[in-house]
C-alpha cells in the first residue's frame, strides 16, 4: 500500500467493487488488504535521483539489483525527458518496471526547487498535470518539493500563495484519490497551518527525516503529532552517511512510525559515502531498514 489511514481503508471497503471499477490501481490495494495476513507493513524503495537514473526508466533495474520493491519516479517539465504525459513513456516505465519485478511507489516534482511553484505561473498546470498522470501511472502520492529556489520556510506571503494554488487543484486530487505531498524546511506548526487552510485530505505531509533532523526540530514527536492523518509518505535519508551512522535516530523514527501505525511506502534517499559504490550503499542501507523494522 502507498498509504492507508483508517479513512482510507473504510472508503476502499465500502466502495467494493465500484471504486475499484473506477480505479484498478484501487483493486490492487484491496487485493493487498484483504491479503494483509502475509503483506509485509512496510515497501522499501528509492529515489531515481539518488539511484542516479532522474527521469530514466533504467532506474528499476538498479532498484532491482539492490533488492528494492520499487523507485519513486520523477516527474519533470512538458517535453522534458521520458516525460510521462506521454503514454508512450508511461508504458516503458511501467513494462521497466514489471521487467525488474519492481513497482512505481511515487512520483516526484523535485523541479519546483528550481521553478518556484509559490511563484512561476507554469508551476500550476504542471502540478494539475502530475494529478491525471498518477491514477494512469497507478500511485497514490506526488511530492512538491520546496527546497532551492522554491523554499517556503517562515515566508507567510509565498506559503499562502501556495495555500491558493493547491485550493484550486486540491478538488480533482480529491476526486482522482490522489495526494500531494509537501516536502519542505518548514516545521509541523507551518505544514499544518498551511494543510488546514487548503482542507482538503489530498494535500499532506511528505515527511524527510533527515531534512527535519538537521533544522533540531523533535522528530519522532513531529511525526506522531502529524500522523497518518498528515503523513503520506517518507524518505528515510541520511548527508554523507549510511542510515544509522548519522545524525537521525532512526530507532526514536521507528518507534514513531509504529506509534502511529504507518504502513507502506519508506524511500531511501541520500545516505551513500566516498569510496562505496551506489549499489553497496544502498544495500547496506536495505538491510538496516529491514533490521530495524524487522521486514522478514
Amino acid at each position: 500500500m502507498n498509504v492507508l489511514n483508517r479513512r482510507d481503508l473504510l472508503r476502499i471497503c465500502t466502495g467494493g467493487c465500484v471504486a475499484a471499477a473506477c480505479h484498478p490501481w484501487l483493486e490492487a490495494i484491496a487485493q493487498q488488504h484483504h491479503s494483509s495476513t502475509t503483506s509485509p507493513r512496510f515497501l522499501l524503495g528509492a529515489c531515481d535521483w539518488s539511484l542516479g537514473k532522474r527521469h530514466d526508466p533504467a532506474a528499476f533495474s538498479v532498484a532491482r539489483e539492490i533488492g528494492l520493491d520499487g523507485v519513486e519516479v520523477s516527474f519533470g517539465e512538458p517535453g522534458g525527458p521520458n516525460d510521462l504525459r506521454d503514454a508512450r513513456i508511461l508504458a516503458t516505465y511501467q513494462q521497466m518496471a514489471r521487467d525488474n519485478q519492481q513497482r512505481i511507489a511515487s512520483l516526484a516534482m523535485g523541479l519546483l526547487n528550481q521553478v518556484p511553484y509559490a511563484s512561476d505561473p507554469r508551476t500550476e498546470p504542471w502540478v494539475r498535470e502530475a494529478v491525471e498522470v498518477m491514477p494512469r501511472v497507478g500511485v497514490r502520492v506526488c511530492l512538491l518539493a520546496f527546497f532551492g529556489k522554491g523554499d517556503i520556510q517562515g515566508d507567510r506571503e509565498k506559503q499562502d500563495e501556495v495555500i491558493r494554488r493547491l485550493k484550486r487543484v486540491a478538488p480533482r486530487a480529491e476526486q482522482l484519490d490522489v495526494v500531494l505531498g509537501i516536502e519542505s524546511w518548514m516545521n509541523a506548526d507551518e505544514h499544518l497551518r498551511m494543510i488546514h487552510a487548503v482542507g482538503s485530505p489530498s494535500v499532506r505531509v511528505y515527511y524527510d527525516v533527515a531534512n527535519m533532523t538537521e533544522r533540531g526540530y523533535d522528530v519522532p514527536g513531529e511525526i506522531r503529532r502529524l500522523g497518518t492523518e498528515y503523513i503520506c509518505q517518507f524518505h528515510m535519508k541520511e548527508n554523507d552517511q549510511l542510515l544509522g551512522r548519522g545524525k537521525v535516530d532512526f530507532q526514536r523514527v521507528k518507534e514513531a512510525i509504529e506509534d502511529i501505525g504507518y504502513t507502506g511506502w519508506l524511500i531511501l534517499e541520500g545516505a551513500t559515502v566516498s569510496g562505496r559504490s551506489l549499489v553497496d550503499c544502498y544495500r547496506e542501507n536495505r538491510r538496516f531498514l529491514r533490521e530495524l523494522l524487522d521486514i522478514g
